[in-house]
């Protein structure tokens, strides 16, 4: 197969007038969770094929590059992060045929791949993990996990007081082949994911040669899972108190954001630089501050990290300003791109989050006022596609998908809900799959149901509804993305100007652009000079002083 392999994308953003140069710097990224995207033979899950059927849509709407969420080989304990074979597909998403195919289609329509990666930890069918259970207590693969002893009499005990983030102990005790209670393992996740040991130079061996596989396949980049927690403090000290964890939060913990992660994406980036056509890495890395997620993007590091604190932040005009101020500081002095994001497949969707009263969370139960939600949505949309950076967007937020939070129990699969004192466990109303069409019993997802259940009411919603309605959301986002490439005061630069504005609205310049931002339930009146681009609520320019809608959004070119 190697001689027929997809070639990388060439060429860099250079190639349009006042970009900076390196496509990732003001790219608009769109996350496809494959088993909710699109299913090409109609078992009720999306698959690669689905995907690659799709890629013209993708290209229509705007974006620069599509991440896909993995589709490795795995039993699937947490929805694909428990990888059993980094190099093999997964057969309910397709072949590494099917892969390759999508990644040479996706560069014909000048669309660049980026791929998941976990290195955190493995699935409990990865052949290393297996072995070493099998071998039992003195098996070197162990070396390759943290298996640590026991507290108490016996053994008895976990050996600290971590807890998991799905809830309950970070360790699982193991039995040995005679039958007997054995050492612990440790698992930040899923008991069936359990944490490799990165201080062993067999774990860094193989994931260099698991980057060379796909960088070698012509994947453009990669989305790092969990990229701060492959190393643990020395020790693996007891936190004290509560053990207990967020994945979705910037606690300061011995196991996430220590200071030896940084050694291994400088490794990582040399090898991403041997190869033609800007690879880049980006890092989902929850930490204490932006400051500290401004090391894993340093000019020997990775390219971008999400920004979480921002995602994080209510639908509030102060508190958005100075999240702002501050991620674009912390950027500066390391000199890489903000990277902005609003939903993901862990966060409930902000058509969502910011349907109800500021402070809920990344995680909500509520359905909350839907018409305001989807009116904040699309205000927030636009204010984070004026910014400078890049930006990613999560499949279905373009069609203002609220989440399901009425899913019965009985269909839920997201592991932290069966978990006690974990996760919200509400992910998956995030991931229901997304409607394609009016009608049919998945809306167009694919030939027969899917693997979540859909709204009823979500016909209305769906991209066939929706397109060629110059008042859909759907419509919004493909006039912004159309927008963002054109306008050169758009996505490059790295600072915003702000200008004085009423309590509750954002104003702020790049050239020869203007973005005003009405975060308020109210409508203000403004003085703006320009003529009126774009507005997330329909609005007029009617002299010197325009009124600004409640929570709208509008772009001005000046």
């Amino acid at each position: 197969m190697t001689q027929h392999l997809a070639a990388p994308l060439t060429g860099t953003s250079d190639d349009a007038p006042g970009h900076r140069h390196g496509w990732w710097q003001d790219a608009v990224i769109y996350q496809v969770y494959p088993r909710s995207f699109a299913d090409g033979n109609g078992d009720g899950m999306g698959d690669l094929d689905g995907v690659r059927r799709r890629l013209p849509y993708l290209r229509e709407l705007g974006v620069d590059a599509v991440w896909l969420s993995p589709f490795y080989a795995s039993p699937q304990a947490d929805a694909g992060y428990d990888v059993a074979d980094y190099r093999a597909i997964d057969p309910m998403f397709g072949t590494l045929l099917d892969a390759d195919a999508l990644i040479r289609d996706a560069h014909e329509l000048h669309l660049r791949v980026v791929v998941d990666l976990v290195p955190n930890h493995s699935s409990e069918e990865h052949d290393w993990f297996k072995r070493a259970l099998r071998e039992g207590p003195g098996s070197a693969l162990r070396e390759r996990y943290h298996f640590r002893p026991g507290k108490g009499a016996s053994g008895e005990l976990p050996p600290n007081d971590w807890e998991s983030i799905f809830g309950g102990p970070a360790w699982t005790r193991t039995t040995d082949p005679d039958g007997t209670p054995g050492d612990w393992y440790l698992h930040l996740f899923a008991p069936e994911q359990p944490d490799f040991n990165w201080d062993h130079p067999a774990v860094a061996d193989e994931f260099r040669s698991i980057l060379r596989f796909w960088l070698d396949m012509g994947v453009d980049g990669f989305r790092v899972d969990v990229a701060h927690g492959l190393v643990k403090a020395d020790g693996l000290p007891d936190i004290g108190g509560s053990g207990q964890l967020r994945l979705l939060g910037n606690d300061v913990m011995p196991f996430f954001d220590q200071d030896g992660v940084h050694e291994i994406y400088r490794q990582w980036r040399r090898i991403l630089d041997e190869y033609p056509g800007d690879r880049i890495a980006v890092a989902e890395a929850w930490t204490p501050t932006v400051e500290r997620t401004a090391n894993y993007v340093r000019p020997d590091e990775l390219h971008q990290a999400f920004n979480f604190q921002y995602l994080s932040t209510s639908w509030d005009g102060p508190a958005l300003r100075e999240v702002i101020d501050v991620s674009l500081a912390a950027m500066r002095p390391v000199g890489a791109p903000a990277t902005w994001v609003l939903s993901n497949h862990d966060v409930t969707r902000h058509a969502t989050r910011f349907a109800g009263p500021p402070g809920g969370g990344t995680q909500t139960r509520e359905a909350g006022d839907r018409t305001l939600g989807l009116r904040r949505a699309r205000a927030a949309t636009l204010l984070m596609l004026a910014l400078p950076g890049s930006a990613y967007i999560y499949q279905g937020e373009e069609l203002g998908l609220p989440d399901v939070t009425d899913l019965p129990d009985e269909a839920r699969q997201d592991p932290s809900y069966f978990r006690a004192d974990g996760q919200d466990g509400f992910r998956d109303g995030c991931r229901v799959p997304i409607p394609w069409t009016r009608e049919g019993s998945s809306y167009g997802f694919g030939a027969g149901g899917s693997w979540l259940p859909q709204p009823d009411d979500w016909g209305p919603l769906s991209i066939e509804a929706q397109t060629g309605d110059p008042d859909s959301t759907l419509e919004l986002y493909r006039s912004a993305l159309a927008v963002r490439k054109e306008h050169p005061g758009l996505g490059a630069g790295a600072s915003v100007e702000w200008l004085d504005a009423p309590e509750g609205v954002l104003v702020f310049s790049r050239p020869g652009f203007l973005c005003t931002v009405n975060t308020t339930d109210r409508a203000v009146r403004i003085p703006v000079r320009g003529s009126l681009l774009l507005s997330s609520h329909p609005m007029t320019a009617d002299g010197p002083e325009t009124e600004l809608p409640a929570n709208t959004t509008g772009w001005w070119t000046v």
